[in-house]
């Protein structure tokens, strides 16, 4: 087997004196599309900071491409070719959208050009020069993505991108995901749309007290299916 993109083995993490995670153990490979599924409160988006080292303490290994991270600074993470887009997006109001594309620097090798990134996004390309805040939650969402594509990311920590948008904007995030999947993108997702994550994802976590409590494939999806309604309640 070759080494996973992320290998994660017994990661406990805080904020301050408040223990958020509680031992979580999983792989992501590459190309592969994995979602965390919980309750609100379960660590999910704890998990995805701890990865980046936005946590206030942690322990335990996190592997990139197999080199340990777990003592990295959250700039060095993300020059190992992650790229972590956050629930409330971070778009800056004053800048239009494409100085809000332009501005992070490439961090790793291979982050795509702007005229890439207005194929994919023709949305963006038509608002290029609408400040952020004009653009539609939807479109701020793709933005948010797309930033990150730019710098070089191979693996991205997508949390919630589908909250609270339109069930026509969902679906062209859907659509995003697919895209990004058929480039060789390795993508991680939190999400408690499970109509949106559940076509997606190859494999799905379901976490609990900052604990992966089981996890298994698309494949066995239906059979899981009566479990994750009591869990989720989806």
């Amino acid at each position: 087997m070759p080494t996973p993109f992320l290998e994660i083995r017994d990661l406990h993490a805080w904020y301050g004196e408040s223990h958020v995670l509680h031992g979580v153990n999983f792989d992501v490979r590459e190309g592969e599309v994995v979602t965390l599924l919980g309750r609100n409160g379960a660590g999910r988006t704890s998990t995805m900071r701890a990865i980046m080292g936005l946590t206030g303490s942690r322990k335990g290994s996190i592997k990139v491409h197999g080199k340990e991270t777990i003592a990295a600074s959250t700039h060095h993470i993300a020059r190992m070719g992650i790229g972590y887009c956050p629930e409330e997006r971070g778009i800056f109001s004053s800048l239009t959208t494409e100085e809000n594309l332009m501005l992070p620097p490439e961090l790793a090798q291979g982050g795509m050009g702007l005229q890439e990134i207005y194929t994919m996004f023709p949305n963006l390309k038509e608002r290029a020069y609408s400040q952020g805040t004009r653009l539609s939650g939807g479109e701020q969402q793709m933005l948010a993505v797309a930033r990150i594509l730019r710098t070089g990311a191979r693996l991205l920590l997508l949390d919630e991108i589908s909250e609270g948008l339109a069930p026509v904007i969902v679906q062209k995030l859907a659509e995003m995901v697919r895209m990004l999947r058929a480039k060789g993108y390795t993508i991680l997702m939190v999400e408690q749309n499970f109509r949106f994550a559940a076509p997606l994802a190859d494999r799905f976590m379901v976490m609990e007290h900052g604990e992966i409590q089981q996890e298994f494939t698309q494949a066995q999806l239906p059979e899981r299916m009566h479990q994750l309604q009591e869990h989720l309640g989806v």
